[in-house]
Parts: C-alpha cells; structure tokens; sequence
C-alpha cells in the first residue's frame, strides 16, 4: 500500500497506526486469559484452540452462544470508563453457555468504534480478558473495526461469541425437570446488564446526574450503574461437579418468569415466592423513581436473581451450601409441581421481604 494511500485512508477517518497500537496495548491483558489448548498468538488471521484436548470426553458436543452489551456502554462512553464492559460480555456469552452444562473454551470478541483511541480499546480488551480467566476461557480472537461516519468518534459497541464443550449424556434442560424439584436462585451482583433502555431513561427523566451520590448505594449513580455482570460460570460447573442438577437458566433480558419458562417442560409448572429474598436499592429506586409497576420490572429487570438451578429436592441445601462457600448468594426461592390446566408455567407469588 502507497504511502499516499494510507494518507488518502486516514483523512477518510481510518487511523491504521492507533488500530495496531491498540494491539500492542491490549496484547499483554489477552495472554493471560489463554489455556493450554491455544496456539499461536496474537496477530493470525484466525484463533487456533487444539481440539485434541476433546479426546477425554466419550461424546461431546459444542456449544455456542453470541450476545452483546447493550445500551449499557452508552453510561460507560459517558463516564470515560471502560474496563467493567469486558465483564458485561463474558458474562452475557459465557453464563448462557453454561446453563447446559458447558465448560467454556473460547470466546472471541468485536468491537466497532467510530475512532479507534488505543487506550480505550485496551480497557476494554483488558475486561473481557480478565472476565475470561475468571470464566476458565481463553480470549481467543477478536476484531476492532473503526466506522467513521457511522458512529460517532467517542462511540463503540461490543459483540462477541463463545465455544464449549459438555458430554451428551450430562447435557442439562427441560427434558430433566420433574414435578416436586426445587429452585435454587443465585443472586445477581446488580442490574447486569438488561434493561438499561428503561433504567437509563428513568434517571434522565429524573434528571439524576451519573456522578450524583446516592447514599442507598453507598456510592454515585454511575458507579452502581456500571457494576459488572457477575460471572458464574465456574460457580455453575462446580454445582454441576457436586450435586445433581436437572437445568439451570440464566437470567437475562425478559426477567426470571421469560427466562426460566425456557427450561420448564410441558406437564411442570413452578412457583417462585418473592418473600424469599429482599430487593437491593437500586431496584427499589428504579420502580419508584420510575413509578414503573410490578410487571415491568419483572420483565425488565433480573430483580436481583442472576441465574436460577433447578434441581431434586434433596440436593437443594447442598447446593446452597457449595454455593454460599464460593461466595455466591444462593437460596431456595421456589419449587416445582405438576401442572394441571395452569395458563402460566411459571407464577411469581407473595411479596418481596
């Protein structure tokens, strides 16, 4: 390439020079998220994962999951701080993946910016690296394009994919599920990252700043608002490990009904008593700041419930227990029953406490 065509390609928004900095910057924070099953480096055409590493399973199958972030990185542009969106990703990809009882091998991201800032994308990059690790994945590949013209220079979002592994014959779902099982909810670290469409238009309304300290919190409104997505990943395999557990469902954009509906089969309904845990502030101040009503934030928002097992009635204090001894909140919020002419598969009762 001409040295006037990298000129030409420059003016025309495209700064190749601030795209391979952003390589070197990052490169260090992607190594450490690699397994042994990785090979090569950075700077391939494509990310090689060492598939002999499969030959221990009897009968595997892969399993793959893509996701994005969301509108959640608008408050993170806003605040100029970038490295928890990474945590946002891994944990929409990897903890969709697990519900089946994957192990997640890979992921492999993209990011599209309107001007590429090294800096930025490394905080970035550094996040799902580290979310990565903390999910036993290996950043595998990814890709920063820059759109000048379709995105505004400040602007980016964030996409990726994930790969893993799990044996036939210990897939976890609906096919599992009996009448009389329990459900075991393992408590979100915060708003996640569904919902910020509504959550972020409340605020506005109320003409509450990012940087407004609100003593609910313990902390300013941006802040709590970027708390990262909890990564369960290595908490739900070693559940998996310990007791028996028939499906797992993570809770993400619809709330706990839309997302556990997906893992009950026909002939099983499941009640779920909200006075079986408390809402955390932020919830609380988002309904009533928003005078919004019980059925929006219930299919909005995680209400404080990030993933949910369902499991024998007899594994269910073991696997509190193995749970709460890894740092996870965990508690049994429902239980399951034959359903005979119920409408709703899944029914929310009582009142939180």
């Amino acid at each position: 390439m001409s040295s006037h065509t990298k000129g030409a390609y420059a003016e025309a928004g495209v700064d190749i020079a601030a795209g391979e900095l952003a390589v070197q910057l990052m490169a260090e924070h992607v190594v450490k998220s690699y397994r042994p099953e990785v090979l090569g480096g950075i700077g391939g055409f494509a990310g090689l994962f060492d598939a002999a590493a499969l030959a221990r399973y009897r009968h595997p199958v892969l399993a793959t999951s893509t996701d994005g972030v969301g509108s959640k990185v608008a408050i993170a542009q806003a605040l100029d701080v970038h490295h928890t969106i990474g945590w946002d990703l891994v944990g929409m990809l990897v903890d969709d993946l697990v519900v089946c009882g994957a192990e997640p091998l890979f992921v492999t991201d993209y990011i599209a910016c309107g001007r590429v800032v090294p800096e930025c994308i490394a905080e970035i990059v550094r996040g799902i690296a580290a979310a990565c690790s903390a999910a036993g994945a290996a950043l595998l590949g990814g890709e920063t394009a820059e759109h000048p013209g379709l995105l505004a220079e400040q602007h980016y979002d964030v996409a990726g994919a994930t790969v893993g592994v799990v044996e036939f014959d210990k897939l976890l779902g609906a096919e599992r599920v009996r009448p009389g099982d329990v459900v075991v909810a393992l408590a979100s670290s915060g708003l996640h990252s569904n919902g910020y469409s509504l959550v972020r238009r409340v605020f506005s309304a109320a003409g509450w700043e990012y940087g407004r300290y609100v003593p609910d919190f313990g902390r300013t409104l941006g802040e709590e608002l970027l708390t990262p997505t909890k990564v369960y990943a290595l908490d739900v395999l070693a559940l998996i490990d310990a007791v028996e557990v028939h499906a797992m469902s993570h809770i993400t954009g619809g709330g706990l009904a839309n997302n556990l509906v997906r893992v009950i089969p026909d002939g099983v309904r499941v009640e779920i008593d909200r006075a079986t845990w408390e809402l955390t502030p932020v919830f609380q101040t988002v309904q009533e700041l928003g005078k919004l009503s019980e059925s929006d934030m219930e299919t909005t928002l995680n209400m404080g419930v990030g993933m949910v097992a369902v499991l024998p009635e007899n594994a269910a204090a073991a696997a509190v227990a193995v749970l709460t001894a890894r740092g996870v909140p965990a508690w049994i919020c429902g239980r399951t029953f034959e359903n005979v002419g119920e409408s709703a598969a899944v029914r929310l009762v009582g009142q939180h406490c």
